[in-house]
Parts: C-alpha cells; sequence; structure tokens
C-alpha cells in the first residue's frame, strides 16, 4: 500500500461507521493513530480526535469534581440546619 496516496470518500465513509461503534471505534481510533500501515491523513486525523477526546474527558472529570463538590456543601448545609 502506498502511505503517500489520498484516502478515498468510501474509506473515510466506513472510518467514521467504524469509529462511531462505542469499544470497537476507540480502540480502532489507536490502531490508525499508532499503526504503521496507515495512511498520514488517517492517522493525523485520529490522533487528532484522541486529543480531543483526552481534553473532553478532563473536562468532565473538573465538572464532575466541582459539581460533586458543591451538592456535598450543600448537603451537609441543609443536614447540619434541618436538625437544629
Amino acid at each position: 500500500m502506498n502511505k503517500d496516496q489520498t484516502v478515498s470518500m468510501g474509506d473515510w465513509i466506513v472510518t467514521y461507521i467504524i469509529s462511531g461503534i462505542p469499544l470497537v471505534g476507540f480502540i480502532m481510533l489507536f490502531v490508525w493513530a499508532f499503526g504503521s500501515d496507515t495512511k498520514p491523513s488517517k492517522k493525523n486525523w485520529a490522533r487528532a480526535l484522541l486529543i480531543i477526546a483526552a481534553i473532553v474527558i478532563v473536562i468532565y472529570i473538573i465538572l464532575a469534581v466541582v459539581f460533586a463538590a458543591a451538592f456535598a456543601t450543600m448537603y451537609s448545609n441543609f443536614s447540619t440546619s434541618s436538625v437544629s
């Protein structure tokens, strides 16, 4: 396979369908991002998608911690005020 060849439209369609499958798509992103037989454009796309996924996961974790702390504070304030 010529790695400098462009990725065809049909290959992109199959790529998007496979990447949409929950666990398989995530594993395939790693295969495409770090595999040696992957065309450069698909490799760069997979790496960019993995970076975006990592950023989104970090933002979700930060938001979960902030909301958990807010609810814990609200619950502790509610429980101490209702006992009096």
